[in-house]
């Protein structure tokens, strides 16, 4: 068959509204276009669709039959293919998880997940270490210190944090052990105020009395205040190994402080009948889920 759909649809809406121009106005056309589109259409057919007046148009009587025919079939195939459209469009995912996650874990480890699965679009919204998790995403991924109140979680890995510096600093501090620590400034995050002094009751320093703490709201800010040199900074393992395996920080000491710190996976949404969602989160927990080296 070789009618083309356009045609049939021009045919469909000039039969409405009974004129090429407000025809070619719902069609986006020009009005030529419409006329040669019905005018190929008659040619296929072999009858004539319309009385063509100087201003108007009227349906012949095989013109009124052929539409009346028609048009629940131009119908169905538009709706089916709106439907299409909704369905397709309406698979995206919104996953809301701090931005450290998502810049050292995450991201890298991304393009598995997309080329396993081009037809999923994801919306990621980026939210700082502490604060609430977004309201609209269907899955969360967040960072607690026991196990967050919702129906439906699931535990990825724990956190652990090492004091760090970049290798000009380690040269220099090295030599003198804990009392590095007196001369030095401390790095933190400002929603692990104590960290420091959590670290310091762990490895049994007594009288621990730092000369200064700088506090930032992002763990970023922390890595990376490290790494130019600010201070000693106690960051999380093993979310910065990449800092250490680029040796953009070294580990100034071995101890390390142990929390109740750990990555979960909330999901909000039902998934029994998305089953994107239940593929994303399957890949989530598969990639990251005890990811305690």
């Amino acid at each position: 068959m070789q009618t083309p759909i356009r045609g049939l649809r021009s045919f469909c809406v000039a039969s409405k509204c009974l004129s090429f121009k407000h025809a070619a106005a719902q069609l986006f056309l020009t009005p030529s276009a419409v006329s040669h589109q019905i005018k190929q259409l008659e040619e296929q057919l072999g009858f004539v669709l319309f009385k063509r007046g100087t201003r108007s148009i009227e349906l012949t009587s095989s013109g009124k039959q052929f539409y009346q025919s028609i048009q629940p079939i131009i119908h169905q195939l538009e709706s089916t293919i709106s439907e299409f459209t909704h369905n397709q469009q309406n698979k995206t995912i919104v996953i809301s998880l701090p931005e450290f996650f998502a810049s050292e874990l995450f991201i890298p480890q991304l393009s598995e997940w997309s080329e396993k699965n081009p037809e999923i679009n994801l919306q990621l919204e980026t939210i700082k270490s502490g604060s609430e998790p977004s309201q609209v995403a269907d899955l969360s991924i967040v960072l607690a210190n026991g196990k967050p109140n919702a129906s439906i979680v699931h535990e990825l890995f724990p956190v652990r944090y090492t004091p760090a510096c970049n290798k000009k600093l380690y040269k220099k501090l090295k030599s003198m052990g804990v009392d590095a620590l007196k001369n030095t400034p401390l790095i933190l995050h400002r929603s692990r105020p104590w960290s420091w002094h959590q670290w310091a009751d762990n490895v049994n320093i007594d009288d621990f009395d730092p000369k200064q703490i700088i506090q930032f709201d992002s763990m970023f800010g922390v890595a990376r205040a490290a790494q130019q040199g600010m201070g000693i900074a106690l960051v999380p393992l093993p979310i910065s190994k990449t800092w250490f395996s680029e040796e953009l920080l070294v580990k100034l000491f071995d101890e390390e402080l142990n929390t109740n710190d750990r990555y979960y996976l909330i999901q909000h949404e039902n998934m029994e009948n998305k089953t994107e969602l239940t593929l994303f989160a399957n890949w989530v927990k598969e990639t990251f889920a005890n990811d305690n080296k």
